[in-house]
């Protein structure tokens, strides 16, 4: 039985709620009628951050405090809660910074999606019944592949301690739902992008410093590689997939993406646009040591199963996507207020 006793309302538990993902997928649960809960690393540095994106987003979301890599406080949110669906969408998410912390973002990325998957079968074996679990995968996995665009079926080659630990879990996830019987199903998320990024984010430092560049409050963006190709699209349409594949008869693997990757230097050419600026020449400045020990040239997925199983298709182009992350940071440069849920969609004026 994969499925909770009939008779309550649906509830959604979301690890890392006030993340990006997290809220904008807690966001669109809500609107469905959903009771939900959100996770929230308690002592973390970006508490204050943290705290304040949430009080803003995501009102009518229950908050709790828990660690992703501790094992017994998960089994006793999964315990008390009994949620009819979980996605774990709490992580280590930056591929440059994994470099410096390899062993933390094993330990988060990795281990804590074993001890999880553990704790669902335990839940399963005492219950009858176990909910239905989400694993956000990373296109970053893929890595040096040479198939392009890639499928569900490509074969993974990581080549950062990121892109492995996603890897690592990604695979669990799918022999845990081959072996137990779990409903366990991966997305493998090609980059996704809105103005809740964090500045560390090479999207959000274009967007924000092209944003200070029109303002007069700075001269010059410095980037690294841009020839390096992505697949980017929009984060709230990446949380309707996640949402839509845990409605399924049967747990699966999709990639989730646009099909059409661009130039780091495309997203530089359209944020100087949208802020006025023309082409930026003479406010872009490349440094070498911004280059990452094995980057990936290019990635792009094939969204085919997404769309023809889950009639899931983007929503927003890429244009509108940088184009609003460029207009929410002048906005929030020339107001002072950080956080407002006006800036969550590109269709809304500001």
């Amino acid at each position: 039985m994969s499925t909770p006793p009939a008779g309550r309302p649906r509830t959604a538990l979301v690890t890392g709620v006030a993340g990006q993902d997290g809220v904008y997928l807690a966001r669109h649960l809500r609107s469905l009628g959903y009771h939900v809960v959100g996770t929230l690393r308690p002592g973390s540095r970006w508490a204050p951050l943290t705290l304040g994106r949430a009080y803003a987003y995501l009102d009518g979301v229950q908050l709790v405090d828990l660690d992703q890599r501790d094992h017994e406080g998960w089994a006793a949110v999964l315990e008390g809660l009994r949620p009819d669906e979980v996605y774990n969408l709490a992580g280590f998410s930056s591929v440059g910074a994994s470099w410096g912390h390899a062993e933390v973002v094993a330990e988060t990325n990795g281990l804590a999606v074993l001890r999880m998957l553990e704790e669902l079968v335990a839940f399963r074996n005492r219950h009858g019944w176990a909910p239905r679990f989400f694993q956000p995968s990373s296109s970053e996995m893929f890595g040096t592949s040479d198939q392009q665009p890639q499928t569900e079926g490509t074969p993974h080659h990581p080549r950062s301690p990121y892109a492995t630990s996603k890897s690592f879990a990604h695979h669990l996830v799918v022999n845990y739902r081959e072996s137990y019987g779990l409903f366990t199903a991966t997305g493998t998320l090609y980059n996704h992008e809105s103005p809740l990024r964090g500045e560390q984010f090479v999207t959000r430092k274009i967007t924000r410093s092209v944003a200070e560049i029109a303002l007069g409050r700075r001269d010059e963006v410095v980037l690294g590689n841009l020839d390096v190709r992505r697949d980017w699209g929009f984060a709230g349409d990446y949380a309707v997939a996640m949402h839509r594949m845990l409605q399924l008869d049967d747990p699966q693997d999709f990639i989730v993406a646009t099909g059409t990757s661009r130039p780091l230097a495309e997203v530089v050419e359209v944020a100087f646009a949208a802020a006025g600026l023309g082409s930026g020449q003479g406010h872009l400045r490349q440094d070498p040591a911004l280059m990452r020990p094995a980057d990936v040239a290019d990635l792009v997925g094939d969204p085919t199963k997404a769309r023809e199983q889950l009639g899931w298709t983007p929503s927003v182009t890429f244009e509108q996507v940088i184009e609003h992350m460029v207009r929410v940071d002048i906005t929030r440069l020339e107001s002072g207020v950080e956080d407002a849920v006006s800036y969550l969609e590109p269709s809304v004026t500001l």
